[in-house]
């Protein structure tokens, strides 16, 4: 992986007067030449499907770790990244992505209307095509992962629970290729699980999406196992925990669902102001994640990232 220079912002060298402008909730994406894209990670955070917070260093702590993942997994399935140019961005080679994002969960656990608990709460043994036992409490493991797909928001419905046959059956994906997703998922997240392990992490479940290049290749795309994809529990007190009644400790935005949850808010209007310590905690807890799993100390840019980033961007127009 390209080592990012100290101090120097390769943007200089690119031209951002690039067409095809995308912004998603986390990130703005531009076309580059020669069938590339330059994905650009903001400190926005997202939950309940909307941008309800700004995060210092999400950015960076995002897009170094799911680089860092991006380089571990490469002897799984081949990922997008072609070099990591700055501690916000990545050059990713442009893919077609596939109309499903697949879940893998070790856990059951969730309070919206797609996760395993919520179903298994309101009765259901039977979810996204797989039996589920009598007698599981929220929160805990699993005994094997359960890959639990979902569409994506330009195949239809959003987060439309689907189980594994429905994918095959509805015409999302084909059967061969749905075939090589679900066996790559399950090796990343046995993958995960045990660079968690090491870590003392328990990776309760991820979200990953995958895309085709211009030759059909499949491709491992957007990111992976960071906090914002995945859920990350504290092992040294997750049973003491469970067995109090307790939600796990996590190193995931999960202050920041507490504190949308205590003041009753859905993702209707404006989000409320969380405050800076739930942003501050969140901010550790991010920081912690990247630390831990990586054994390398988390750094921030010696210049202004997000500065020299707009200041480059708006001056051509583009923003």
């Amino acid at each position: 992986m390209p080592v990012i220079p100290d101090g120097v912002s390769p943007f200089a060298d690119i031209d951002l007067a690039l067409p095809d402008r995308r912004s998603g909730k986390v990130r703005v994406s531009y076309r580059l030449d020669g069938g590339h894209r330059l994905l650009i990670t903001t400190d926005r955070l997202s939950a309940l499907d909307r941008v309800v917070a700004a995060v210092p260093f999400k950015g960076q702590v995002l897009n170094q770790l799911a680089a860092w993942w991006f380089d571990q997994t490469r002897h799984i399935v081949p990922n997008h990244v072609v070099a990591i140019p700055d501690p916000n961005a990545l050059i990713a080679v442009e893919v077609t992505p596939l109309p499903v994002e697949v879940v893998v969960r070790g856990a059951i656990t969730g309070n919206t209307s797609t996760s395993l608990w919520r179903l298994y709460s309101e009765g259901a043994r039977t979810a996204y095509g797989h039996r589920l036992p009598e007698g599981l409490r929220r929160d805990s493991l699993l005994d094997r992962p359960l890959i639990t797909p979902t569409t994506k928001a330009e195949a239809g419905a959003h987060d439309e629970p689907l189980s594994v046959d429905d994918v095959v059956t509805r015409g999302l994906v084909a059967a061969g290729l749905w075939s090589q997703v679900q066996e790559a998922a399950l090796a990343l997240f046995a993958f995960g699980q045990r660079t968690a392990e090491t870590a003392g992490l328990i990776l309760a479940d991820t979200k990953y999406e995958f895309g085709l290049d211009a030759n059909g290749r499949l491709l491992l795309i957007d990111e992976m196992h960071t906090p914002d994809s995945s859920r990350f529990w504290e092992q040294s007190s997750y049973e003491s925990r469970l067995a109090a009644g307790e939600d796990p400790e996590s190193l995931d935005k999960e202050p920041i669902r507490r504190a949308l949850s205590r003041v009753g808010y859905t993702g209707e209007g404006s989000p409320p102001d969380l405050g800076a310590e739930v942003v501050a905690e969140t901010t550790r807890r991010y920081v912690t994640a990247y630390e831990r799993i990586t054994g390398s100390a988390f750094v921030p840019a010696s210049y202004p990232v997000a500065i020299r980033i707009t200041s480059a961007l708006r001056s051509r127009g583009i923003l």
